[in-house]
């Protein structure tokens, strides 16, 4: 196959011979899960930047990025005769209606609300069920998690399994009831940096610094805000603002090694103000 094609057996065609020996890509044959995995996670990400950013061509290219990901783990795993990517996709179909009973089943029409209901009961169903396959099988328990928090990966970015935990914790009322209670938690949490900043002990430090960041991110759920989302946007201006000041002092013949700190942040206020109009 060396043409491009819209038939999914024609990727993995292209993806096994890319992992056939001698003939293959030297580069793909020495891969495996735990090197692939990184490209997966920023492929996910350029997906996100993608449609954050409103670019359908640049969206379709890098959902394929992203379904190479998938392919690629799913040979992977054929190779060690573990599944292939028709397991795969059996496995979500199965999922997708097993989780859906009021589409594909007799449940009557639900609400949105009724539905996220009866998905986490359906989950918490599908996961006895595992368990107990697993014991039947004689294969070794998984390791000890929270029964609240366990499911939450420990690879989201931190903000999110932050926002996770806390939304899990909150179901079973481990939680605050307003937002200003929270708000008078971040207060407190500063002063204990302020602290451990006269301590000058680095360890304390991160550790406090840490607790803020898991208070702000609560704040953010309690106001109905994603708080990675928020942080991308924050991100995203600052980026927006310093390409602003590097532009200006280009016009001066200058670049932000060579201009003062007054000078940029001249600069920095110029373009906050001119925000601020918009």
């Amino acid at each position: 196959m060396t043409k491009p094609s819209t038939d999914i057996n024609d990727l993995l065609a292209i993806m096994a011979a890319l992992r056939t020996p001698v003939t293959g890509c030297p580069w793909d044959l020495v891969q495996g899960f735990e090197t692939i995995a990184p490209y997966t996670i920023e492929e996910a990400y350029e997906v996100l930047d993608a449609i954050e950013r409103g670019d359908m061509a640049d969206l379709r290219d890098e959902l394929g990025d992203l379904l190479l990901q998938v392919v690629f783990h799913a040979r992977l795993a054929e190779e060690q005769g573990s599944f292939d990517f028709g397991g795969v996709v059996e496995a979500i179909t199965s999922k997708m209606i097993r989780r859906h009973p009021h589409v594909f089943g007799d449940i009557s029409t639900l609400t949105p609300d009724e539905v996220k209901g009866l998905w986490g009961k359906i989950k918490a169903q599908e996961k006895a069920e595992k368990r107990a396959a697993r014991a039947q099988a004689g294969l070794p328990e998984e390791p000890d998690r929270s029964p609240t928090l366990g499911d939450v990966p420990f690879t989201l970015p931190a903000l999110t399994r932050a926002e996770k935990l806390q939304t899990k914790a909150s179901k079973v009322g481990f939680d605050w009831n307003n937002a200003q209670l929270v708000l008078d938690k971040m207060r407190e949490e500063t002063e204990e940096i302020d602290a451990a900043l006269k301590s000058g002990n680095q360890a304390h430090i991160e550790e406090e610094i840490g607790d803020l960041l898991f208070v702000v991110a609560n704040l953010a759920r309690h106001l109905n805000v994603d708080p990675e989302q928020a942080l991308r946007s924050s991100n995203h201006k600052f980026t927006r603002r310093f390409r602003y000041i590097e532009k200006e002092l280009d016009k001066m013949n200058k670049t932000p090694v060579d201009a003062t700190l007054d000078e940029m942040d001249a600069l920095w206020n110029e373009i906050r103000a001119a925000d601020k109009v918009k």
